[in-house]
């Protein structure tokens, strides 16, 4: 197997990441894995670890991440210019969405016994985002990215105190309702410029823009339903001209990917996005705040390799099997 890299962020999940590591732990001493851990000590930190094992050798690697999708976005960016890493994930934080679109399980035995075994086999070569805003360096993205009202929403949820308490409770996601309902009602909505592949176009009073390469965003809402990680396009998504009432049926249906069926949806495929809007408007990539408009996304194909279920249709759920089938 190649060499193995853990980087761990033990303050997500409110904390209890580092419980889920240490159950990581036992199966890999359990299964005689040799690896290196790593842990994140403040904002950024995950990415500076990646660029660190990158620069450290030449040999091919696995780098995986111990967290919440934000953990993820860090390690990626860290990874992205090497082609001689290989990205896991072991979901750690309240949304977790990554393990929902990548098919990794919940349950930290089982998501490492799936880890391990598709360490075995070449990974999937996936699609990300490359992200060029007008007051920062290029960032990229792993699942999603959207300006507008999810935007502030994914903020808030992120610099919230409430955050930490419902995770306790095991109610991560009720954070993101709270600060729906608290913000519905203030909200401004904007004219948006939006490019696809060159081909312009203009949405007035618009909630919010998401830019998908997976299904699932916000802590399990299906937002892209037919996104692909690794079919050359991203997944994009308009919602405007709607009654704040009626955002909340769509933010509702978002779970089940059906608010596509609402008229003020839009959606459509590409490889190369701008948009512009007439007052800055919050930006966020896989979750975390990186800025506000304007903005223009490139399709980078095949940038990532990543170990996923997705590529093998026939895998069945671990709890069906016994994890030591691993060795």
């Amino acid at each position: 197997m190649k060499q193995v890299y853990f980087i761990i962020n033990p303050k997500a999940g409110n904390g209890h990441c580092f419980k889920i590591w240490e159950r990581v732990e036992h199966q890999l001493k359990v299964n005689h894995v040799n690896y290196l851990a790593f842990f994140t000590e403040y904002p950024g930190h995950a990415k500076i670890l990646t660029t660190q094992i990158v620069q450290k050798t030449s040999e091919q690697k696995i780098v995986i991440a111990v967290g919440g999708d934000g953990t993820m976005h860090e390690v990626m960016n860290g990874a992205v210019n090497d082609n001689k890493i290989t990205l896991g994930f072991i979901p750690g934080g309240s949304g977790n969405d990554f393990s929902r679109g990548f098919q990794i399980p919940a349950d930290p035995v089982e998501a490492i016994a799936v880890i391990l075994r598709l360490a075995k086999q070449k990974g999937l070569s996936i699609d990300i985002g490359k992200i060029k805003l007008a007051e920062s360096n290029e960032r990229f993205f792993i699942n999603n990215m959207g300006a507008g009202f999810d935007a502030l929403i994914s903020y808030e949820v992120n610099q919230s105190r409430m955050k930490a308490i419902l995770n306790k409770l095991s109610m991560g996601r009720m954070v993101y309702v709270y600060f729906l309902l608290k913000k519905l009602f203030t909200y401004k909505t904007t004219t948006i410029d939006l490019s696809i592949d060159g081909k312009k176009h203009i949405f007035e009073q618009t909630w919010f823009v998401t830019v998908s390469n997976q299904p699932f965003y916000g802590g399990g809402m299906k937002i892209a339903p037919d996104a692909e990680p690794d079919d050359g396009l991203f997944d994009i998504t308009v919602v405007h001209q709607l009654s704040r009432w009626k955002l909340l049926l769509v933010f509702i249906s978002v779970f089940w990917g059906k608010h596509t069926h609402f008229k003020e949806v839009k959606t459509y495929t590409g490889r190369s996005v701008s948009i512009h809007s007439p007052t800055k408007l919050f930006v966020h990539a896989d979750g975390e705040h990186i800025g506000t408009t304007p903005f223009k996304i490139d399709l980078q194909v095949s940038a990532l390799e990543v170990l996923t279920r997705r590529s093998h249709p026939k895998e069945v759920e671990m709890k069906e099997r016994d994890s030591n089938d691993c060795y």
